[in-house]
C-alpha cells in the first residue's frame, strides 16, 4: 500500500461510483464493503487513518453491557453478532478477553450475575464464554489487584479485545488489495454538484499542496466527529446534528493489575461503568462521559476527568494508583447524535444514524468500532440506491481482514500484523541495525518503521509511534526519547533531510507532552 502508486490511480482515473470521506472505523468500514462488492471506491481522509476517535477506543469488542441496562435490546444483539464476526475476521488483531465483576453484597453478585447471564444468551451461537458466579477466593486469583474488603465474590464473564488503529490499517490495504484507492493526508475542502445533486468532492493533498476535483456517483460522509463540517459543505444553513462527547483512558503498568483478566466497575459516580483491560503489556483504565462544545483532532483530557478515573479505579484496587503512575493518557471523542432536550451525553443514543440528504449526500455517524461492518453496509445499501448503482450483495460477513492468520501465538511479538509478520522478520534480516529494538522497555524493532512507511502508508513520525506501533499510547515518555531515531530511519527511507526529520520532531514533541501527566 504505497501513498505515491495510488495518487497516480488518482490522477489517472476521472470518474468513481463512491467516494468516502473520513479514514476512520466507519469511513474505511464502507470502503472495504463497497470495493469487495466490486464497485470502484475512493476513501478520502484530512490526516491520517484512524488519527482522531477510531483510535482512542477502550480497545473492546464488545455488545455494550451498559446498554443492555438501558434497555437497548437492539443494539446489544447487534453488537454481540458482530463482535463475533470480528473475531472470526480478524483473529491476528482481536481475542476473548476474560472479565472479573468484583462485588461487595450478595444481592449485588446475583442482581449483575443475571445481567450477564442474560448477556451471554444474547450472543446465541456467537458465544465466546460461559458466564460463572465466583467466590471471593476465586476473584481475588484471577484478579489479585482486588481489594479484599467486604469482597463477597464477583462474576466472570467474556467479551472481546482489540487493536484499533491496527484494524484500521488493515482495513485500509483490504480495500487496496479488492481494487479501490485510498489517501491518507489528503483533505475534502468542498463538495461538487451538477443540477442540485452532489457528484463529487474538491479535495487537496496536505502533503504537496496539489488541488483535485474528483468527480463520483456517489459521496459518503463518515467523518465522526466532523460530520457537521461536512454537512455545511452541503448545505451551509445545516444546523449541527452531532453532540461531541469526551472519553479519557489512563495506561498503567501491569504491576499495578496483574494477570491477564480484566476487570469492569458496573457503577462509578456519574453512573458509567469503568474499565481496566490489559493491553500490549500494560493496562488501559477508563472511561468517562464528557460532554465538550468543540470537536478536535488532538482533544486533552480534563483535570475533572482524571481526578475522576482515578478516583472510582483506587476503590476497587489493593493498590494506590497516582498521577505519577500513570504512562500515558489518553482522549477521544464520540460522535453522538443530538436529541432534542437531552443534554447528558451519557443517556443519547450509541446506534448509528444514516442520513441523505436532498441532494444525495449519504451521511452516517454514531455507532461504534464493535458494529463498523454493519455500519458500513447500510451506508452502501443507501449508495446503491441514490447513484442507481447495480445491486451487489455485500459480502463482509465472512471477508478475512487483510493480515489474517490462525492460529495465532500472542506470545509472539509481532503477532498482530498476522500474515505480515513473516516479511517484516524478513525485512529486518536485510540490515542488522534494523533488527534492533527502539527502546530497552518495549519489543518494537526498527524494521517496523521501515515496513510502516513501505507497507501501511506511514508518512509522519506521529504516524509510526501512535498507530502502527503504538508506543505514543503505551508510554509518552518512551515515544518521545525515540521518536529522533524514528525520524532518522523514516527520513532514509523517504529521502528526506534533516530539516524535515527537525520539523517531524517540532510538530511531535508537543503533541506527544499532551499525552504526558504532569
Amino acid at each position: 500500500m504505497q501513498r505515491d502508486e495510488l495518487l497516480k490511480r488518482l490522477e489517472s482515473e476521472t470518474e468513481w461510483d463512491v467516494i468516502i470521506i473520513g479514514g476512520g472505523a466507519t469511513g474505511l468500514g464502507a470502503a472495504v464493503d463497497a470495493s469487495s462488492r466490486g464497485y470502484k471506491t475512493l476513501l478520502l481522509e484530512k490526516f491520517d487513518f484512524a488519527k482522531a476517535t477510531s483510535s482512542r477506543s477502550t480497545k473492546l469488542v464488545h455488545g455494550g453491557v451498559r446498554y443492555l441496562a438501558q434497555g437497548n435490546i437492539k443494539l446489544v444483539m447487534e453488537a454481540l453478532r458482530e463482535r463475533g464476526l470480528l473475531l472470526k475476521n480478524a483473529p491476528h488483531l482481536t481475542r476473548t478477553q476474560p472479565f472479573v465483576l468484583p462485588t461487595y453484597s450478595w444481592w449485588k453478585k446475583w442482581y449483575y450475575a443475571l445481567g450477564l447471564k442474560i448477556y451471554d444468551l444474547m450472543s446465541g451461537k456467537l458465544s465466546i464464554g460461559k458466564t460463572r458466579v465466583l467466590s471471593s477466593k476465586k476473584i481475588l486469583a484471577y484478579s489479585p489487584a482486588v481489594s479484599r474488603k467486604k469482597l463477597s465474590g464477583g462474576i466472570l464473564y467474556y467479551d472481546g479485545q482489540f487493536d484499533d488503529a491496527r484494524l484500521a490499517v488493515n482495513l485500509a490495504q483490504t480495500t487496496v488489495e479488492n481494487g479501490s484507492v485510498v489517501l491518507n493526508y489528503m483533505e475534502v475542502v468542498d463538495v461538487v454538484k451538477k443540477n442540485g445533486l452532489v457528484n463529487g468532492v474538491h479535495a487537496k493533498d496536505r502533503l504537496s499542496g496539489k488541488e483535485y476535483e474528483i468527480r463520483s456517483r456517489a459521496v459518503i460522509n463518515a467523518t465522526g466527529v466532523f460530520t457537521d463540517d461536512i454537512l455545511r459543505m452541503d448545505d451551509h444553513l445545516h444546523h449541527h446534528v452531532i453532540s461531541p462527547s469526551q472519553g479519557i483512558h489512563l495506561v498503567i503498568d501491569k504491576a499495578f493489575f496483574p494477570g491477564d483478566y480484566a476487570m469492569m466497575i458496573p457503577k462509578t459516580d456519574d453512573g458509567r461503568v469503568l474499565f481496566a483491560v490489559p493491553w500490549h503489556n500494560k493496562v488501559i483504565v477508563g472511561t468517562t462521559d464528557t460532554p465538550v462544545k468543540e470537536s478536535l483532532f488532538e482533544p486533552r483530557p480534563l483535570e475533572k476527568e482524571i481526578a475522576f478515573v482515578l478516583r472510582n479505579i483506587n476503590r476497587y484496587l489493593s493498590s494506590d494508583i497516582k498521577r505519577e503512575d500513570v504512562k500515558a493518557v489518553f482522549a477521544g471523542l464520540r460522535p453522538l447524535v443530538s436529541v432534542p432536550g437531552q443534554k447528558n451525553t451519557s443517556l443519547m443514543p450509541r446506534d448509528h444514524t444514516i442520513m441523505v440528504s436532498k441532494t444525495n449526500l449519504v451521511t452516517i455517524t454514531g455507532g461504534k468500532w464493535t458494529t463498523y461492518r454493519k455500519m458500513a453496509k447500510v451506508a452502501v445499501d443507501n449508495v446503491l440506491f441514490v447513484a442507481r448503482l447495480e445491486r451487489k450483495v455485500c459480502v463482509t460477513e465472512s471477508l478475512p481482514v487483510h493480515g489474517w492468520c490462525n492460529p495465532v501465538d500472542p506470545a509472539d511479538h509481532l503477532h498482530y500484523y498476522g500474515s505480515d509478520a513473516a516479511a517484516i522478520r524478513e525485512l529486518a534480516k536485510q540490515n542488522e541495525e534494523w533488527q534492533e529494538t527502539l527502546h530497552p522497555d518495549f519489543p518494537f524493532i526498527k524494521a517496523q518503521v521501515i515496513w510502516a512507511v513501505r507497507e501501511e502508508m506511514a508518512m509522519t513520525v506521529e504516524d509510526v509511534l501512535a498507530r502502527r506501533i503504538r508506543l505514543l499510547f503505551l508510554d509518552a515518555r518512551a515515544a518521545i526519547a525515540v521518536a529522533p531515531g524514528v525520524a532518522k530511519l523514516m527520513a532514509a527511507e523517504m529521502k528526506k533531510d534533516e530539516a524535515w526529520q527537525a520539523e517531524q520532531l517540532q510538530k511531535f514533541n508537543p503533541l506527544a507532552e499532551g499525552y504526558l501527566l504532569h
